[in-house]
C-alpha cells in the first residue's frame, strides 16, 4: 500500500478511502465505530468488479459491506448484531416470556427442540430473508411436520423476528406473511357430531353396564360446550342449582412433571356463568350425590371438592377423559355395524356449539357462552353448516312468513 501524505492507496494505485486499509495477507478491512466501540469488516475485494482471489471463498465487495454498513449506521442499527443466530434470537425472545401457562411452556420446548435440529437456527438473523422464512416452512411440512406444528412454530419465530424489529437489529420481519399459501394445511377438523349421533352415544353410554358411570358426565359436556379443562377444574363451590348457574372462572391441568395445576380459563372471555337446562341440572345432581367423600380431599392450588378423582384422591384430567372416551367409542363400534366418528371432549362441545347455532341462538350469546374471544371463532361454526341446515333455515324462515301473512289476512277479515 503506498501513501503520500494523508492519500493512501491499494496496490493498484486506487485511492483508500477513511477507515479502509489493507492487512498484510492482502485482504481489504474497513474499521467503523458504534457506541464508541471499533467494528471491523473484511474483503478480498475492493470492488464489486474486483476479481476474486484464486481459492477465495465468494464474498461481497469491501465498498458493497461499506453502502450496506453506512445504512445501518444511518438507521441507527447495530451490524453486528445482525450476526446472532436464529436459535440465539429465538431464546432471547423466550427468555421475555414470563408467568406463562404450563402448556405454552411446553409448545416452546416443542419448538426449541425442532429448531436445535434444522440447519435455519445457525442462520445469521440478518441474512433471512422472506423467501428463507417461507421455504424452512416449506420443508418442515415436506419432512412430515403436520401444519400445526409448522404453524405453532412460525408463532414463536414470527414474534422473535419482531422484536429483533423492534430493538432496531433489523428493519424487516422475515415471517410477517400469512401462512395460508405457503404450507398446506392438511390438519383435520373436529367435527361436529349430527343431533341423531349423539342421542345414539349418550344412549349406548346410558345403557353400557361399564360405562353408565359417566352417563352423566358426557351428557354434560354435550349439552354446556365447556372445555374439559374447565370441566375437570369444577368443584362443589362453582355448581349453583338452585338457581341453574355453573361458574367458571377456572380450569385444572396437570403438566408433564405430572403436577396438578390451577390456571386461569384460556382467555378471559372464558371466565363467564352459564346457565343450564333442567336436564344437566339432574345430571350434576346425581354426580355431587354419587360422589362419595374421599378420604381426604385432595387441595390444588387452595381448590378443592373436585367432582371426579382417582383411587388415590386426585382429581381427574383431561388425559382420563379423553381415555375414557376413546375406549366408549372403541366397544360402541364392535357392537353396531354403522360406525360412530371419533368423539373426544372437544367434539362435545363443538358439537354443542354446532347445534346451538342451527337452532338459531344469537351469536353474540353463542359466543359468551362458549368463552369465546373473539366473535370470529364463534361465526366459523355457522360457515361450517350444509346444505340441509341452509334448506331448513329456509323452511323456517318460509313457515314465519306464511304465519305472518296468514295472521294480516286475518286482521283484514275483521276489519
Amino acid at each position: 500500500m503506498g501513501i503520500r501524505g494523508n492519500i493512501r492507496r491499494d496496490s493498484k494505485h486506487r485511492i483508500l478511502r477513511a477507515g479502509e486499509s489493507i492487512r498484510a495477507d492482502g485482504k481489504y478491512q474497513f474499521k467503523y465505530y458504534v457506541n464508541g466501540k471499533a467494528k471491523f469488516v473484511y474483503s478480498w475485494r475492493l470492488e464489486p468488479t474486483d476479481k476474486l482471489p484464486l481459492g477465495k471463498k465468494p464474498c461481497l465487495s469491501l465498498r458493497e459491506m461499506e453502502k450496506q454498513i453506512g445504512y445501518d449506521l444511518d438507521t441507527q442499527i447495530d451490524p453486528q448484531q445482525k450476526n446472532i443466530t436464529v436459535m440465539e434470537l429465538v431464546e432471547r425472545y423466550l427468555k421475555t416470556k414470563t408467568g406463562i401457562k404450563p402448556q405454552t411452556k411446553s409448545n416452546y420446548n416443542f419448538v426449541r427442540n425442532i429448531l436445535l435440529k434444522e440447519d435455519f437456527s445457525g442462520r445469521k438473523i440478518g441474512s433471512v430473508k422472506t423467501s428463507d422464512a417461507k421455504l424452512f416452512l416449506i420443508k418442515l411440512q415436506a419432512d412430515g411436520r403436520g401444519y400445526s406444528s409448522v404453524k405453532t412454530v412460525r408463532g414463536v419465530l414470527r414474534p422473535a423476528f419482531q422484536m429483533a424489529v423492534d430493538d432496531d437489529i433489523i428493519v424487516k420481519n422475515p415471517f410477517g406473511f400469512q401462512l395460508a399459501g405457503v404450507v398446506v394445511n392438511d390438519s383435520k377438523t373436529r367435527e361436529a357430531i349430527t343431533r341423531d349421533q349423539m342421542r345414539k352415544f349418550l344412549r349406548f353410554v346410558h345403557d353400557d353396564n361399564t360405562y353408565c358411570k359417566y352417563y352423566e358426565a358426557v351428557l354434560i359436556l354435550f349439552h354446556t360446550g365447556m372445555r374439559i379443562s374447565e370441566f375437570c377444574g369444577l368443584t362443589l363451590k362453582d355448581i349453583d342449582l338452585k338457581n341453574r348457574i355453573v361458574n367458571i372462572d377456572h380450569q385444572l391441568q396437570r403438566t408433564s412433571d405430572m403436577e396438578y395445576v390451577i390456571q386461569t380459563t384460556k382467555t378471559n372471555a372464558g371466565k363467564r356463568q352459564i346457565p343450564i337446562t333442567e336436564e344437566v341440572a339432574r345430571c350434576f345432581q346425581a354426580i355431587i350425590e354419587d360422589r362419595g367423600k374421599p378420604k381426604k380431599e385432595k387441595f390444588v392450588d387452595g381448590y378443592c371438592g373436585f367432582l371426579f378423582f382417582d383411587d388415590e384422591g386426585m382429581p381427574l384430567v383431561a388425559l382420563h377423559w379423553e381415555h375414557r372416551f376413546n375406549r366408549m367409542v372403541s366397544k360402541y363400534n364392535e357392537i353396531y355395524r354403522v360406525q360412530m366418528p371419533n368423539i373426544t371432549p372437544h367434539v362435545c362441545r363443538h358439537t354443542y356449539c354446532s347445534n346451538q347455532a342451527k337452532a338459531g341462538m344469537n351469536p353474540k350469546t353463542l359466543q359468551y357462552l362458549m368463552g369465546h374471544s373473539e366473535i370470529g371463532v364463534t361465526l366459523d361454526v355457522y360457515t361450517h353448516l350444509g346444505l340441509e341446515d341452509a334448506a331448513a333455515e329456509l323452511h323456517r324462515m318460509e313457515e314465519v312468513q306464511n304465519a305472518r301473512q296468514e295472521m294480516n289476512r286475518t286482521k283484514d277479515e275483521a276489519v
